[in-house]
């Protein structure tokens, strides 16, 4: 496996994705018809959904969609939820053709011009509404927004899969919400590394068994779950190049809940899970697993309610990670396991394959051989989603 970095980053001098094209044509080494799926794009919302939809008497707590200096926004009254450097980073890859949910067929051609035949799809600047304070507003914009993107999907016939939403802080709101979610078709939603509080203003614990009777209702749905990076940030004040710091710390936020599904006893209690980790890398889930066999052989003694299982029962029976580029990971997938794993573009992210996707492909293939290769670019991605 080559180990040359201008076979495996953004190409020199291209610089952000507005700059860049997408590019096929090498051979990818993988088995006849295998369709490159990306288990992990992005999509700005391009459309101001909500206000038209919510009730009169809600219409003033509305968030508006709008374009400002290259990005989309999203807010009331003219003032962006967003953090400035959150503006920042949109404004390099919203400009892109298919970055945002106004223009699906542009988004598919865009992909399609880098070889990449389906994906899926998570929100960007909508994240900012996870915890709003007012529930009933929270709720209704997820389900709007689920909508939207169900619409999405139909139109794109099906290339394009959307990430939901879900109402997480309320037992019979998660069953409204994940009957909805399975009406319109969607096939998976992103549940926040931090769940905020309750409506009493108490944190709440993913492992509680306050949130036992959630977690009921997702495991009767069916419907995987999936966390994604992006919200641990930095813990404090960084003076220089505090976006490069930030990236770095987050997914540090994927251990502490990771260790909540194995230690604190969610899988034990649902064992119907399943569980996608992404745009973490896959190289972490070999140190993760490391650690958490000496941390349960060390502290078992002291545990107040027990392990069921040895922790790789957890990861290789619930749980899945992406990746764009990871060479280490390729080299430890014989301990994190080849059907375990899905690879990305993280299109249309800085950090994304576009423009040199096939390299990423050809690594894959080059590290594992074109039949897991496959399962890598696109199988495992399917079965998570139950395709």
């Amino acid at each position: 496996m080559s180990s040359q970095t201008d076979t495996l980053y953004p190409p020199e001098g291209l610089g952000a994705p507005k700059n860049r094209r997408g590019h096929t044509g090498a051979a990818l080494n993988l088995p006849a018809g295998t369709e490159i799926f990306s288990a992990d794009n992005h999509i700005s919302l391009g459309t101001d959904i909500f206000y038209e939809k919510f009730p009169e008497r809600l219409k003033n707590k509305a968030p508006r969609i709008w374009y400002e200096d290259g990005a989309f926004e999203i807010g009331v009254g003219g003032k962006s939820f967003l953090p400035p450097e959150f503006s920042r980073v949109l404004m390099q890859y919203d400009p892109l053709i298919g970055s945002n949910s106004g223009n699906i067929a542009g988004r598919m051609e865009e992909l399609r011009s880098d070889g990449i035949e389906r994906e899926l799809a998570f929100p960007n600047a909508l994240l900012a509404l996870f915890h709003y304070p007012d529930p009933e507003v929270r709720e209704l914009c997820f389900r709007i927004y689920n909508e939207h993107i169900a619409s999405l999907q139909e139109a794109s016939n099906g290339r394009f899969y959307g990430v939901g939403l879900i109402n997480w802080w309320d037992p019979k709101g998660a069953r409204r919400t994940l009957a909805e979610l399975k009406g319109l078709g969607i096939r998976t939603f992103l549940m926040p590394l931090s769940p905020g509080k309750d409506s009493e203003g108490n944190p709440i614990d993913y492992a509680s068994t306050a949130m036992d009777a959630v977690w009921a209702e997702v495991e009767e749905s069916g419907i995987p779950v999936s966390h994604h990076i992006g919200e641990t940030g930095l813990k404090s004040p960084c003076e220089f190049n505090a976006i490069c710091v930030g990236m770095v710390n987050n997914v540090t936020g994927f251990h502490e809940v990771w260790g909540r599904y194995v230690f604190s006893g969610i899988l034990d209690r649902h064992p119907g899970l399943q569980v996608g980790w992404f745009e973490g890398g896959a190289s972490w889930v070999a140190s993760v697993l490391q650690d958490a066999e000496h941390i349960l052989a060390s502290y078992r003694h002291m545990l107040n309610r027990p392990v069921e299982h040895d922790v790789r029962h957890y990861w290789d029976n619930h749980m899945y990670a992406s990746f764009m580029v990871d060479p280490l990971g390729m080299e430890l997938l014989k301990y994190i396991g080849v059907d375990k794993v899905m690879w990305a573009a993280d299109y249309p992210h800085n950090e994304s394959t576009f423009g040199y996707s096939e390299k990423s492909i050809a690594m894959i293939s080059e590290a594992v051989g074109p039949e897991n290769a496959a399962k890598i670019v696109s199988g495992n991605v399917k079965r998570f989603l139950g395709l």
